[in-house]
């Protein structure tokens, strides 16, 4: 990758100038010109500087490290990573504090890492090949053996879901391939987008709401989502209270009595 190019690329996607950039990373307009252009090669500690100014996500962060030919600054560590497992109870912890409503965490391509027992009220019906860990939640989403035929509101949420998936422009062609011509009904108006979606406990209108982990250091913690989604409506909080006390809790493992670990 040109260095030069990526960074000045990355600066007017932002719409900044060479000043407003030079003034957030302390440096002038004069320096950052000749490193746009060539001329003068950044030491690290600048490269990193310029980064943060643009706020850019980690793994791009690490992207314009290689581009000035520097070793990325930010780990890329797997879930499985031992030093990872306080992270993975925290995310247990806040799905299962979810409850009695739907929650799941996926990845940046939008992978289902976790969920909570209750998004299975959201995938009934759904193909089996289209749910579970490691299966993309978007594809679910939109997939004609997936949720589609289910979602009241179909035209305005694929297109929630669409305009959130420019970074993955396969994914996002194949699933506007699933949903074509549809419009928005009239009358479409309010502060969110509400996924409106028949269930087995009645219609529900759910809203949702995104979680980062906002102070990440490493890639893979800094580019999973933790989305949870909350009732609309009275009816819908209802059905969900009503659909937890309709599952029976899992019973201990075979040879384990209840309540002993």
């Amino acid at each position: 990758m040109d260095f030069p190019r990526a960074l000045r690329d990355r600066r007017t996607r932002l719409r900044l100038s060479q000043l407003d950039l030079a003034l957030r990373a302390g440096t002038t307009q004069r320096h950052l010109s000749f490193i746009e252009s060539g001329r003068s090669a950044p030491g690290r500690p600048m490269v990193v500087r310029l980064a943060e100014s643009l706020e850019l996500p980690l793994r791009e962060r690490n992207e314009l490290l290689l581009a000035a030919g520097y070793a990325p600054a930010y780990p890329e560590s797997s879930l499985d990573d031992p030093e990872l497992a306080p992270v993975r109870e925290a995310i247990d912890r806040v799905l299962h504090g979810h409850l009695p409503y739907p929650a799941l965490v996926v990845d940046r391509s939008g992978a289902l890492i976790a969920s909570n027992s209750a998004f299975g009220l959201i995938t009934e019906g759904a193909a089996p090949e289209l749910v579970g860990p490691g299966r993309n939640v978007y594809r679910l989403a939109l997939h004609p053996d997936g949720l589609a035929p289910r979602i009241r509101n179909l035209s305005e949420w694929a297109r929630h879901i669409l305009a959130g998936l420019g970074h993955l422009e396969g994914l996002r062609d194949e699933l506007a391939g699933y949903v074509p011509g549809l419009e928005p009904s009239a009358g479409q108006l309010g502060f969110a987008v509400p996924l409106q979606l028949r269930s087995s406990f009645g219609d529900l209108r759910l809203m949702t709401t995104v979680t980062t982990f906002a102070t990440a250091v490493d890639v893979t913690l800094a580019e999973l989502k933790l989305e949870a989604f909350l009732p609309a409506d009275q009816e819908t909080a209802d059905a969900l209270s009503a659909a937890a006390r309709s599952r029976v809790p899992a019973g201990p493992p075979p040879g384990q009595a209840p309540g002993n670990m």
